[in-house]
């Protein structure tokens, strides 16, 4: 069986993007030890219109899969990457996700991810409200987040629930948005949407426990999927934009 996704953006390389990443995933999964736990869809074939994978049968999660989830997730992120960003830029929805190769966490996070969407934002004046903040306080910012950071980890990118799949025996993940970052940028997008079990996030911590600032982390790193969404979707989503500038400002 066979799932065919087509290709809904404006980019012609989408697919490829996305092809490539699940490629990066599983490369880094078979390192480990629990490949059989967490799983990455064959890709049969990609072009600029579609994406032929390996079809997945679904069903509802059991507490022991979210358990062996988090577990290997954990496990993925241990895996010391050589810096932050990606060889290759890639998307983050329908929007382009610009990567590069940077030393520091900070202004990574900083140049790549926030500075680059609100250089999206179409309203001028919210625009440039945002700017001003990261004129001010992006320095602090970048220090804060490269100090707290531990080191460089395979991200999936784009982790809510929707995103991992389970079947009678493992999660498979899929529509990644790869790059190399702090792991908890993907803990904080697992609870964006809802979040995961309490055995997911306990299995995780145990493997590999979060910081002390994960708290304020979390609301940062979300600031960057917000404004994603924002650019995307619309008003719905600046209350949490405004959220993430004013712990920012508050740093």
């Amino acid at each position: 069986m066979i799932f065919i996704k087509q290709n809904p953006s404006i980019f012609a390389d989408a697919l490829y993007r996305e092809a490539q990443g699940l490629a990066c995933l599983r490369g880094n999964l078979q390192k480990t030890t629990v490949h059989t736990r967490i799983a990455i869809p064959e890709v049969i074939d990609v072009n600029e219109q579609k994406l032929t994978l390996q079809a997945i049968n679904t069903q509802t999660a059991r507490p022991e899969q979210l358990q062996q989830l988090g577990m290997a997730l954990a496990t993925l992120h241990q895996i010391p990457q050589p810096f932050y960003g990606f060889p290759n830029d890639n998307y983050i929805g329908l929007n382009p996700q610009p990567n590069g190769r940077f030393h520091h966490w900070g202004d990574f996070f900083l140049q790549q991810r926030l500075q680059f969407q609100v250089s999206l934002i179409h309203d001028n004046q919210r625009q440039e409200q945002f700017q001003q903040i990261l004129a001010q306080h992006g320095s602090k910012l970048a220090d804060f987040l490269s100090t707290h950071c531990q080191q460089a980890s395979l991200l999936h990118g784009d982790l809510w629930h929707s995103n991992v799949l389970f079947d009678n025996e493992r999660a498979w993940l899929i529509d990644p948005a790869v790059y190399y970052g702090d792991r908890e940028a993907d803990l904080a997008m697992t609870e964006m949407f809802g979040g995961f079990s309490p055995q997911f996030y306990q299995a995780y911590a145990e493997q590999f426990p979060l910081t002390g600032v994960y708290p304020q982390k979390k609301i940062l790193y979300n600031l960057y999927h917000y404004l994603n969404h924002y650019n995307l979707f619309g008003q719905a989503y600046l209350p949490g934009c405004e959220q993430g500038f004013r712990l920012l400002e508050a740093l």
